[in-house]
Formats: structure tokens, sequence, C-alpha cells
């Protein structure tokens, strides 16, 4: 079985293929569509073992996600590629109806529409590409894989705002995002031999941004609610506001589209530092003594802090922290400044460990920790994709047995 995954975000598309006959999928090819509606999009693919398959190539025409569901369906076409059997799509939110990975179907179509409204931003368009990707591959069973579903073990009493029944009752609630990244440090850890900590929190820090707390491999909290706007500060969202500064910015802006669009594109990091999203250049204005730099990683660490510290009280303490996603993966200072805070709750880092630089990427799951720490301190890579090949395979599995 080969199995497509499309990972797509707001300006690029991510997608990989997987052959799925063995007990763990395996990656065959991946690529990406970068720079979608920017003139200048460009095209990364490569097989296993790392060779280019642009043809020398990299430039494409992608002004929007459909003509980058285009350049994907060509890139495959191109050369000796397997037939795809089936696609697994990464979707952000599945609405109140939807707890379940599931193949697509025009019911399953419908009810991601009506959940479009807790994400204008990304389900529309996450949606149109699906459409479209159907049409191009028709023989291919569809799946959507949604970030949700891994945090549905959390109880009623995380997922529940104090709001009126009535709003409660049309979905409002806490879902959480980053579910498939969670997922797949679970099950790395699992599969290198790990034993699994009782208590363990997962800093997801990239350019969106989330600690979750789970009890022996399940997600009882997480920072982010009903949208992936909320919970630690990211590159550029907010993370959790005052709900009156909200109704003060509404007031003062040109609707709630404007105010959309601040609290998702233009809040965060870049809100704080006027930089593009990226910590490296974050870091480099710092260190020349960029004031707003600097206050804006100090504001990032300290969310974060909080967060893993808030979860330990709730837990009675914590096993393991585990940091993923490209800041939590890369970026050794990130770490180290937010862990620093945490030293009085026994958790410390090696800093030779901490900072030194990996190149094999499998060498990328890594312990981090201090002999004397309490606590042990993982940085695992986040594997999306390959969750959504495991779940997909499953799906497709259980269909045709």
């Amino acid at each position: 079985m080969h199995i497509l995954v499309i990972n797509s975000g707001s300006s690029s598309i991510k997608f990989s293929v997987y052959s799925a006959g063995g007990a763990e999928p395996q990656s065959m090819f991946e690529g990406e569509v970068s720079g979608i509606g920017s003139g200048k999009a460009s095209l990364k693919f490569r097989d296993a073992a790392g060779r280019d398959l642009t043809g020398g190539s990299p430039e494409v025409k992608a002004e929007n996600p459909v003509e980058a569901i285009g350049v994907v369906e060509r890139a495959l076409n191109s050369g000796a590629m397997p037939q795809i059997d089936a696609v697994g799509y990464r979707v952000v939110h599945p609405g109140p109806k939807l707890k379940r990975h599931v193949r697509l179907s025009d019911e399953v179509m419908r009810d991601l529409k009506e959940a479009a409204e807790f994400a204008p931003l990304h389900d529309p368009v996450a949606i149109e590409m699906i459409e479209d990707a159907m049409q191009r591959i028709p023989r291919a069973a569809h799946y959507a894989c949604f970030d949700t579903v891994f945090h549905e073990t959390m109880p009623e009493a995380a997922s529940t705002y104090a709001l009126p029944e009535k709003y409660r009752e049309q979905g409002v609630r806490r879902y959480g995002f980053h579910g498939l990244s969670c997922e797949s440090v679970v099950r790395q850890l699992r599969t290198a031999g790990i034993r699994l900590p009782q208590r363990m929190v997962i800093a997801h820090l990239g350019s969106g941004c989330s600690v979750t707390a789970l009890l022996a491999g399940r997600s009882i909290d997480t920072t982010m609610g009903l949208t992936p706007t909320g919970g630690v500060v990211m590159g550029t969202r907010p993370g959790d506001l005052d709900p009156g500064l909200v109704l003060y910015l509404l007031r003062k802006m040109n609707g709630d589209a404007e105010l959309e669009r601040m609290l998702n594109r233009d809040a965060g990091m870049v809100g704080l530092t006027g930089l593009p999203n990226d910590m490296k250049m974050v870091r480099e204005g710092a260190a020349k003594g960029d004031s707003r730099a600097q206050l804006a990683i100090e504001v990032f660490t300290r969310s974060v802090r909080k967060a893993i510290g808030g979860f330990s009280w709730l837990m009675g303490g914590l096993d393991a922290v585990v940091f993923a996603g490209g800041i939590g993966e890369h970026d050794a200072r990130s770490r180290a400044e937010i862990l620093e805070g945490l030293e009085e709750m026994g958790i410390r880092v090696d800093p030779v460990l901490n900072d030194a630089e990996i190149h094999d990427p499998a060498d990328m799951l890594r312990a981090i920790h201090a002999s004397e720490s309490r606590s042990r301190v993982f940085v695992v890579p986040s594997r999306e994709d390959l969750m959504i090949a495991v779940h997909v395979a499953r799906m497709r599995r259980e269909a045709t047995a």
C-alpha cells in the first residue's frame, strides 16, 4: 500500500509518500511546495536517500493551494513513482461532530464545511485543496486526520469553558491541537525502547506553540483551546489574552476580519519584534542589543515556563519534559532558558548534551538532562506525517478486512 500524506499550511504544502506494507510505514519520497501566493513559489522533492528529484528546476507557479496541489500531482507523476492507494490530509479543526480520524465522504465534507467557522483562516483553504486533490487522484481512498483527536482523552473539566450552556452545546470547548505531533512523540519514545514517563509534558515549539500534559501517554490538558490561537506565545499568535482586551481591540478595528488577521498573522513574536517569524533572526537581533527582540524572547520563554510549571503542579510533579517542533528541536538556548526557571523543581539540563549539534536524523531523539535531574528531558522530532500514514494504513486495513 502506498500512502500520500499532505500536510498543508498557510503558505506551504508538505507532502510525502509512504510504503505501508510492513509494521511501520516507511518514507519513500518527501517534498514541499513553499512560498504559495508569493509569486516566488518553489518545489523541494527528494527520495528516501536524499536525492533531488526536481530536475534542477525548483521554481514553480503556485499562487493558490489548488495550483500547489497541481504541482504536487505533477511531481508524483514524474519518473517511476508508485501508484497512490490512499491519501491522508492533516486538517486543523474537525468541529464538534468529528471526534476520530475518518475516511472522507460527502457527509464528512459537509461536517468539515460547517466546522470552518471554528478555523476560518485554515479550514476553508484545506477543504478547497482536498476537493481538488480528490478529483486529481480519484482512484485513491481519501482520509482526514485531525490534530484534535489525541486530546479527546482530556477530562471534561479540562475541555470546558465557563460559558453559558447554549454556547457549549454549539461545540464551544477546548479542543487542543498539535495532537499528531504529541502522538508521534509517544510512539517514538516507545519504539526507541524508552520506558514511557508517567507524568510528562510535551512542549511543541515552532511557528505555532503548545504545551500538553500527559499521564501514561494520554493527554489530560493542553494550552491551546477552541482554536490554535490561544495558549503560550507563538511566532505570529499572541496566546492567551484577557477577553476584555479582545473586545477593546474589536472596538478599535474595522471589524472582526481585521482583528482575526492581526491575532493570527501579526501578533506573537512578530508583533513584539517587528521582525520576520524566525527565532534565529530574533536571537541575532537580541545579541546586537535590540531591546524588542530581547523582550520578545523573555515573554516567550516565560509563557512556556509557566505552562510547564502549571502542568507540573496539576500532575504532582514531572517525570519528563519533551521538546518538539522547529524551535524545540533546534534551538538549544530556548530549551535552556525555559528550564532555567524550573531548576527548583529538580529539572536540570546537561549543557554539553543540550548544545551538541546533531547532523544525523537518527540521533534527533535524545536525552539532554543532567545526571542529577529528577526529571528526564528529551528532544524528540515531531513526525506528524508518519502518524497520518499510520492512521491511514490502519483505517485502510480495517475497511478492507
